[in-house]
């Protein structure tokens, strides 16, 4: 076998490593996030009607543009990988600066969304919320510890895609060689199946 042929079969093998890492990785993140869903489950059984009337105050038309920001960014990351597939450069890179505005977008729907919740007092720890029934309070420790996690994915993903743009700019991803940018776009669905998940347990099931 030649040097260049050690060299393809070389980049195969950690191409597969790198995709195989990855998953890996998002399965130890489906056991963070479904360990709070269980959690979530069993004080809503244990608490359900306290959990209906705190599932009624919450903004479900911000939960729902949300929710289409975020289907709509998995589609314009996958267009981004589809692109250099193609070798279309700039394509690529067009469409994972679209991706992050979305998640920029969605973080600050996410902002607003807490800053009224804090306005109306319905925070863990004010006089408001334990004024009120134990689910309601449990109900906000859950929502912005997991709100607050999956948002803290974003960041991280956003930060992930803005590397991989660069990358892209620079030539180190490109049509023969774009792991990098599949494995990043796997992170970014999963943020986005997770939110999936949040949102009718939050805002729709009451």
């Amino acid at each position: 076998m030649s040097t260049q042929e050690h060299a393809v079969v070389g980049v195969h093998r950690d191409d597969i490593r790198t995709r195989m890492g990855m998953w890996l990785f998002l399965f130890t993140e489906l056991l963070l996030f479904g360990g709070l869903f269980f959690a979530y489950t069993v004080y809503r059984h244990l608490y359900s009607s306290d959990f209906s009337i705190a599932g009624n105050e919450m903004h479900v038309i911000i939960g729902a543009m949300n929710t289409a920001i975020l289907l709509t960014s998995s589609l314009t990351m996958a267009l981004s990988i589809a692109a250099i597939q193609k070798g279309n450069k700039n394509l690529s890179i067009l469409y994972q600066l679209v991706t992050i505005a979305f998640g920029i977008l969605f973080l600050v729907n996410k902002y607003i969304e807490w800053s009224s919740e804090i306005s109306a007092g319905n925070y863990p720890g004010s006089t408001a919320l334990d004024a009120k029934g134990h689910g309601q309070i449990i109900f906000y420790g859950l929502y912005y510890t997991m709100t607050g996690l999956h948002a803290l994915h974003v960041i991280v993903g956003m930060t992930i895609i803005a590397i991989m743009c660069a990358f892209t700019v620079k030539d180190v991803i490109t049509k023969d060689n774009y792991v990098k940018l599949e494995v990043a776009g796997l992170y970014w669905h999963l943020v986005d199946i997770i939110w999936i998940f949040l949102f009718p347990l939050f805002y729709l099931i009451n």
